[in-house]
């Protein structure tokens, strides 16, 4: 009887050390992406790019699991805060990918730089992102960049003197976005001839439009989300409005033309990706694979949550693999040089956490995406 205990006792001792050795072999990283809620889209999208990704890299080079733990912020800032706080607390992820748009990753943000925990947007543009934080950092380029890119296409391109722009007042990325083009434009010597302010809960633009026709821009930029640029776009046209449509990466998602129909027809916009414009080796591995699993190519967003995992990983296995703190994760991270991503070759200034890239500008023809040209930082 007592040789049966002490076997026993041997048994759940070497289970008890397995089980604490698998655990050991697992690092986490949490996840603070839009499942539900007005931005849905993009969160989903950027969430099948990730999938695939740890599917495509399950693993550091020395052996550690890494476990993806997603939580929904429904593309609210109270959410996204709550999120990264239980993260943290409940569980101890060493590094945090999140959280799509602006305004919601500057409301988490603040919880993982007091925590000292890594946090990597996959596609929060405003500059106000990173700026005097150690631990925030981006894979996706900034609006200053982007809107100097806009300007230079609609001056260049489009030979457009007069611009109206309509900014959505309660979203930071519209805001900063929407100063960055108007700086560049009219250094460029475009004249801004109208700026109209709306809501995004707002349902009606008639107010905004019969302004816009009074003043008869030549180009109307509006950096928005696809909801939104999609009911404008159709209101827009029914009364009559019927200047080009120019946006930032925010109208990138399938649900732009759905909702949008022909009257989005034309609509151009800056992004950081084009599946048929391939950019790295990775870039044609990642299309090949995403299009064999879904069944369609990638968007932006799942490139660059793709590009946002891809980035941690190889900070992770620079850090120390298994070992690896989030102080020496951060680092690698802030250290990425010359990245060969999904999106491009990425560098992100270790002082800033800004990522230097290229943009691409894709439009809207016939109810797809196709591809314009690609513009170099």
């Amino acid at each position: 009887m007592k040789r049966l205990l002490s076997s026993l006792v041997a048994v759940a001792v070497a289970l008890s050390f397995l089980a604490s050795a698998s655990f050991a072999k697992e690092i986490k990283v949490g996840v603070v992406w839009p499942i539900t809620g007005l931005v849905a889209a993009f969160g989903q999208s950027a969430w099948k790019g990730a999938q695939l990704a740890h599917s495509m890299k399950p693993a550091t080079k020395d052996g550690c699991k890494i476990k993806l733990i997603l939580l929904d912020n429904k593309g609210m800032k109270l959410e996204t805060a709550n999120a990264v706080s239980k993260l943290i607390t409940d569980n101890h992820v060493k590094a945090i990918i999140g959280a799509i748009t602006s305004s919601n990753t500057m409301a988490g943000a603040p919880i993982a730089e007091k925590n000292h925990i890594p946090m990597i947007t996959s596609s929060a543009t405003n500059p106000l992102v990173t700026k005097g934080k150690k631990y925030i950092s981006r894979a996706c380029f900034i609006d200053p960049f982007q809107g100097k890119v806009a300007a230079k296409y609609i001056w260049n391109n489009l030979h457009a003197k007069k611009a109206a722009v309509m900014i959505e007042r309660d979203q930071d990325y519209s805001v900063g976005l929407a100063h960055a083009f108007m700086n560049a434009y009219k250094k460029l010597g475009g004249k801004i001839v109208a700026v109209e302010f709306f809501q995004s809960t707002d349902q009606d633009y008639s107010a905004q439009i019969s302004d816009l026709k009074s003043k008869n821009p030549d180009v109307i930029y509006m950096p928005s989300y696809y909801q939104e640029l999609a009911l404008f776009s159709r209101q827009a046209r029914q009364y009559g409005l019927n200047q080009p449509i120019m946006a930032g990466d925010g109208a990138e998602a399938e649900a732009l033309i759905k909702i949008g129909g022909k009257a989005v027809n034309g609509l151009t916009f800056t992004t950081h990706f084009d599946p048929h414009a391939a950019a790295t080796p990775l870039t044609v591995t990642f299309v090949k694979a995403f299009e064999k699993k879904y069944k369609t190519s990638p968007d932006a967003m799942a490139a660059l949550g793709a590009d946002a995992y891809f980035i941690l990983v190889n900070a992770i296995n620079e850090a120390g693999g298994c070992k690896a703190t989030p102080k020496k994760i951060n680092y690698y991270v802030r250290h990425t040089k010359d990245f060969k991503g999904v999106t491009g070759v990425i560098t992100i200034n270790p002082k800033t956490g800004n990522a230097i890239k290229s943009a691409v500008i894709r439009k809207v023809k016939d109810g797809k995406f196709v591809y314009v040209t690609t513009v170099n930082p």
